[in-house]
């Protein structure tokens, strides 16, 4: 564990030995959403399904066309939880085009996963959540987007 009691990376011996780089999504690039294609035309294939660590929360970002949340990490004790999310393998020489195209305040940075290992993943800024909503209490993207159409 480091200073912020994060676990290792512990996918990243796997991933350069495959050529290929872990990411953890938590929203419009899940599988069967409308980002998802920016990684399945880069042929990612999809890992598995797995909760974060409980140190997260989730806000739906203004503006779009696309929706889409922004999970930040909050130390404990503020209400973070445990976010759904997918780990995708992404093929390394098309990591960067994958990652050049993310707006701000997204970008990509380290995700504790439930099990406890550490992989790169979408995350927001702090500055992001000025003017989002909190949608924590959902459970997850899949969850909120299905309580705005019911």
């Amino acid at each position: 564990m480091d200073e912020h009691g994060v676990p290792p990376a512990l996918l990243a011996d796997d991933a350069s030995r495959s050529g290929t780089i872990p990411v953890a999504v938590c929203g419009a690039h899940l599988s069967g959403l409308p980002l998802n294609p920016q990684l399945t035309s880069r042929g990612a294939r999809l890992l598995c399904a797995i909760d974060s660590a409980p140190r997260y929360k989730l806000f739906a970002l203004p503006g779009g066309p696309v929706a889409r949340p922004g999970m930040v990490r909050v130390p404990e004790g503020e209400g973070g939880q445990a976010i759904p999310l997918e780990v995708w393998e992404v093929p390394a020489e098309h990591f960067g085009s994958f990652v050049a195209g993310i707006p701000a305040p997204l970008g990509i940075g380290k995700v504790e996963l439930a099990d406890g290992r550490v992989v790169p993943g979408f995350i927001c800024e702090g500055i992001g959540t000025e003017g989002a909503t909190d949608i924590t209490h959902f459970g997850g993207w899949r969850a909120y987007m299905a309580s705005r159409t019911s």
